[in-house]
């Protein structure tokens, strides 16, 4: 193997390492507002494939799963299995429209959003999320740790 294919290999392998670490990221979603956390272990659709799969092929999902879909202003249910609570952002993470327990084959939209939030169905109930709070989002790592977590803020301009 000559230096040039040494080189590109070794590339390679550090792109698809760094795909592999973008794809495994979460975020832990905190309510700043009423000192409440929604999600522990947020997943990211930030792009056009992500956005479209969403949460279809699921069976549901756990206390402390979610989706954070971006940029997003309408989802759709259809074919899911599982009811789901939905909570738009605006740009500065603050709730712009809450929708509880939504059923399949269902739309939902929000023009105002900038972002939308799928959380299993009773979290904004369990959490008393309302209008107008601001929603913190921090990256956290993909394993679990056997103590706190460290983690870093999480904003718009790292998508």
């Amino acid at each position: 193997m000559n230096s040039f294919s040494r080189m590109l290999s070794g590339l390679r392998k550090r792109l698809a390492s760094r795909r592999q670490a973008i794809e495994e990221t979460r975020l832990r979603v905190t309510n700043l507002t009423r000192d409440t956390v929604l999600a522990t272990c947020m997943e990211i659709a930030d792009s056009a494939a992500k956005r479209n799969k969403g949460l279809l092929g699921r069976e549901g999902l756990a206390p402390g799963e979610g989706l954070w879909i971006s940029p997003c202003e309408a989802v759709h249910t259809f074919w899911m299995q599982f009811p789901i609570d939905l909570v738009y952002l605006d740009r500065k993470k603050r709730i712009r429209k809450l929708v509880s327990d939504v059923p399949a084959w269902r739309l939902s939209a929000c023009l105002w959003a900038h972002s939308v939030l799928e959380l299993p169905a009773g979290t904004i109930r369990e959490t008393k999320t309302a209008l107008g709070d601001t929603l913190e989002f921090l990256e956290v790592s993909a394993q679990p740790a056997p103590h706190p977590i460290a983690a870093r803020n999480f904003t718009d301009s790292q998508h």
